[in-house]
């Protein structure tokens, strides 16, 4: 199953990110993010789906809460995305 990652750089915001997130009506989840797709050493990965990320970019860039990095897996491999 495909999903995007949005990575935040640190606990906080990756709460913040998701509360935004689903106020808008968009679920998501949090977990530490994987250690090869980030060099901060305590970055959090927020999962969403692949049908969602538009309107997350959208609602977050309102919010302030522009994403460090955002990912999307398939096919069992990350790859980053340029927004």
């Amino acid at each position: 199953m495909d999903y995007y990652l949005i990575l935040a750089r640190s606990v906080t915001y990756a709460q913040r990110t998701q509360r935004t997130l689903s106020r808008a009506g968009i679920r998501s989840q949090i977990f530490r993010a994987p250690r090869d797709l980030t060099t901060m050493g305590c970055a959090y990965a927020i999962r969403i789906s692949v049908s969602d990320l538009s309107e997350a970019l959208k609602v977050l860039h309102r919010a302030g809460l522009d994403p460090v990095q955002v990912y999307l897996f398939g096919k069992g491999v990350y790859q980053e995305v340029r927004f």
